[in-house]
């Protein structure tokens, strides 16, 4: 007797959902180094329209090499993703990271996994275990800790961007992995994308003088890298990832991304890895872990 098919519209693979999800934190931990780099030669406003600009042409191509046809019946939904995705977290982050150091904000945004569980669980149709609810807390608590006591560093404006952009993108989240339970996950970013060109192409074209300062190589590769990685390719393995393993699991792996974080900002920013970091970014590790083979349903 064989086992029945997953409903509509789910993929029960959740371990595969995990390894894609990896995948796409690791390619999102060069987020925060890459925005301290191309800080050094563009404002913070036209970083976020130019690295959006990057990604829609690998985007547009993709799609019309692909004949996708546009989702029409739901653009509300791709709306949600082009405002907190392509707009609403660049745009925190870039402003935030003006006065925080890259490794410290990879710590901080921990908080995400949590978040994104709470929406999964508010509009996702997901319902996490109290153990997982446990577990995700406690990692939230390392990182509220880390953020007040163990960096070093004061609280100040700074964190407070960085919150608002855990909260917009822990939303996009949600939505872009609902959306992926019906079509690829690059497909989704990608439309979103398009979606936003008029504002992109604008916002680039109008902080065309102002927004551009004297950048060099680093400067010009880190937005390069923003827009055809961070902004594209990471959501073609992080979507389907949520879409497989179930968007509150899977998104526990991004308390993972501080490793990869503090990796890159140690080597390209000299920025110091302390014992209190790696010891909290181990601790939040263990925390994803157990919260990993906690039950949701």
């Amino acid at each position: 007797m064989t086992a029945a098919p997953p409903p509509p519209g789910q993929d029960r693979r959740p371990l595969a959902g995990l390894l894609l999800g990896f995948c796409g934190v690791v390619i999102f931990g060069g987020t925060l180094p890459a925005t301290r780099i191309a800080l050094d030669g563009f404002s913070p406003l036209f970083i976020m329209f130019a690295r959006a600009l990057i990604a829609t042409s690998a985007a547009g191509l993709a799609l019309a090499l692909l004949r996708r046809p546009p989702p029409l019946s739901e653009w509300r939904a791709f709306l949600v993703v082009a405002a907190t995705l392509v707009f609403g977290f660049p745009g925190f982050l870039n402003v935030a990271m003006q006065t925080v150091p890259a490794a410290h904000g990879g710590i901080v945004l921990g908080v995400l996994p949590l978040l994104t569980a709470g929406i999964a669980a508010l509009i996702g149709g997901e319902r996490p275990g109290p153990a997982f609810w446990g577990w995700s807390l406690s990692g939230a608590a390392l990182v509220i800790a880390f953020t007040l006591r163990g960096s070093g560093i004061a609280p100040g404006i700074g964190h407070l961007w960085l919150l608002c952009a855990a909260v917009v993108t822990s939303l996009g989240y949600v939505v872009s992995g609902k959306l992926s339970r019906t079509r690829p996950g690059w497909e989704v970013i990608a439309w979103a994308l398009v979606l936003a060109l008029p504002v992109t192409a604008a916002g680039t074209w109008a902080l065309w003088d102002s927004g551009i300062g004297a950048p060099d190589g680093r400067a010009l590769a880190a937005l390069a890298y923003l827009g055809l990685g961070s902004m594209f390719a990471g959501f073609i393995f992080w979507n389907r990832g949520l879409a497989m393993g179930g968007i509150a699991r899977v998104g526990q792996v991004q308390l993972l991304q501080v490793f990869v974080t503090l990796a890159i900002a140690a080597a390209l920013l000299g920025e110091a890895l302390t014992p209190a970091m790696l010891g909290f970014a181990a601790a939040v590790a263990f925390t994803v872990w157990k919260g990993s083979r906690a039950r949701i349903g």
